[in-house]
């Protein structure tokens, strides 16, 4: 579908300040809503909100497609209602950069303020009403008692990957997993009390921010984490290796702009013949999940519905696999005839075929254009602004880039500043005094309906803002901003007169 011409910020939740130690759905998400209403903002883009595993990408490592993470539970919230006394609510203290998320003391420090406000929370049902719980858990049974169980077994195996396990446990089979809910029944509640309280706290931000005129625009990243709920409950819907349940083939790209070698993932790739047979099933209940949370769907590497890159399991890097075809037109003409018409964006960056394009326009859907990539080449090159169609999403950097001051000090080659200088309209580079601003205007006065917007470029920040580098697998995923105060009304001024003057 086609979109109103608007504009909107890049913030995943985890990167807004807070006293524990990461962002989460507490006063400073609310603050960030007033922001963005204050600053003419439509749009608040978020990455994939589930639990994260290894190294903590909610692209990659998620235990979960559904559930939402623990750690954005705010705590305060839980206070206000009675679970949590005002001296148990300890800042998370540390000599660390409070602009990183030190995930390690997070999880340490924020699961046992959890584990007692559950606690409270048992005692407080055999009292009160607790229809709104069951409700929950029942609307949402057919992830939540899987997720649930799977992460009960991740703790009683001390986190090691679920085909691993005994057998009887690894397979499913039903009197082992009898078995195993009689025995951890308290742990298995505390885990829905979890889920019951991130959605809880999740909706009523959402709320909030769509009673100002702001919608949330979400992620569903194509691929799973072997070691989750998802595999572990669904290893049909997989290629897997039949003995050991390990992947058979890797997920990835072949080499990039990101990497010469490619991107190895680590994820499994879907077994799509499985999937058709069952009407894609379990696509069709994780888009309907997703939108029963955000207002816009943006899919992550889009261009795997079309084909698909698959490495042998065991290679050290991408290069050597293979494109195999995935049956995107019947999976999407199937979940447009169930849900309806989609509000969907498209990630379409990367090896983009016109068989990828054929698909995207097929269903109208907007593909993304990528500032930063813009000034290499001549002018054909389809990410200068120039060349935009109406139905895309502009952004100057993404989650996966440099922020754009970053990428203008280490990266920009002096070929490609001097293009940036000739098409901005100055005599040489020296002249730009703010670059991230000249591509925040470039952005929004562009003829693409969306504009995006990373908060690291309006707060001017150099790579020690940069959320992610796809060209190395750890330290990602850690940045966050250190009050709310940076907001300031000054910016809202400066983003909100842009903003008008272009009318987004």
């Amino acid at each position: 579908m086609s979109f109103s011409r608007t504009s909107g910020i890049l913030l995943h939740p985890t990167s807004l300040p807070s006293q524990f130690g990461i962002g989460d759905l507490g006063e400073s998400a609310y603050k960030f809503v007033d922001f963005l209403e204050a600053s003419g903002q439509k749009l608040w883009q978020i990455l994939p909100l589930g639990p994260t595993g290894y190294e903590h990408s909610p692209y990659t490592m998620n235990f979960s497609a559904f559930a939402g993470n623990p750690l954005m539970i705010s705590l305060e919230k839980l206070a206000k209602k009675g679970l949590l006394e005002a001296d148990e609510l300890t800042p998370l203290s540390s000599d660390d950069n409070p602009q990183r998320v030190n995930f390690d003391s997070v999880i340490s420090h924020k699961t046992k303020i959890l584990q007692l406000a559950n606690q409270r929370w048992q005692q407080s049902l055999k009292e009160e009403n607790k229809s709104a719980f069951e409700v929950f858990c029942q609307e949402q049974s057919s992830w939540l008692d899987d997720y649930v169980l799977f992460m009960t077994l991740l703790e009683v195996n001390n986190y090691k990957p679920w085909n691993s396990w005994e057998h009887g446990l690894a397979r499913r089979e039903p009197n082992a997993l009898k078995l195993l809910a009689k025995n951890h029944q308290e742990t298995i509640y505390y885990h829905k009390f979890l889920q019951f309280v991130f959605f809880q706290q999740w909706s009523g931000l959402r709320e909030y921010a769509n009673s100002k005129n702001i919608k949330i625009v979400g992620d569903i990243s194509i691929y799973v984490c072997h070691n989750s709920a998802d595999v572990w409950a669904n290893p049909k819907l997989f290629q897997l290796n039949e003995q050991s349940l390990e992947p058979a083939y890797i997920a990835g790209v072949p080499p990039d702009y990101f990497s010469a070698t490619g991107q190895l993932w680590g994820n499994p790739v879907y077994n799509w013949e499985k999937l058709k047979e069952t009407n894609f099933a379990w696509w069709i209940e994780r888009f309907r999940a997703t939108l029963q949370y955000v207002d816009i769907v943006r899919i992550d590497h889009f261009r795997g519905f079309e084909a698909y890159w698959r490495v042998p399991a065991g290679e050290e890097t991408a290069i050597n696999g293979e494109w195999v075809l995935a049956p995107g037109f019947e999976f999407f003409d199937t979940l447009g005839d169930i849900l309806g018409q989609l509000p969907v964006m498209a990630e379409d960056l990367g090896i983009i075929t016109p068989e990828v394009e054929e698909l995207r326009d097929r269903f109208n859907f907007p593909g993304m254009r990528i500032l930063q990539f813009a000034f290499g080449g001549d002018a054909n090159n389809p990410y200068l602004p120039h060349n935009y169609i109406h139905n895309s999403v502009v952004y100057p950097g993404t989650h996966d880039n440099e922020t754009t001051l970053g990428w203008w000090q280490d990266s920009a080659s002096p070929e490609v500043k001097s293009h940036v200088a000739k098409y901005l309209g100055y005599d040489s580079p020296e002249e730009i005094e703010s670059i991230n601003w000249e591509f925040t205007r470039l952005a929004l006065a562009s003829v693409a309906d969306l504009a995006i917007l990373p908060l690291q470029d309006l707060l001017d920040l150099d790579n020690q803002g940069r959320m992610n580098d796809p060209s190395v697998s750890a330290g990602n995923w850690r940045w966050r901003y250190s009050s709310s105060e940076l907001l300031t009304p000054e910016l809202s001024q400066k983003l909100l007169a842009m903003t008008q003057l272009y009318r987004r």
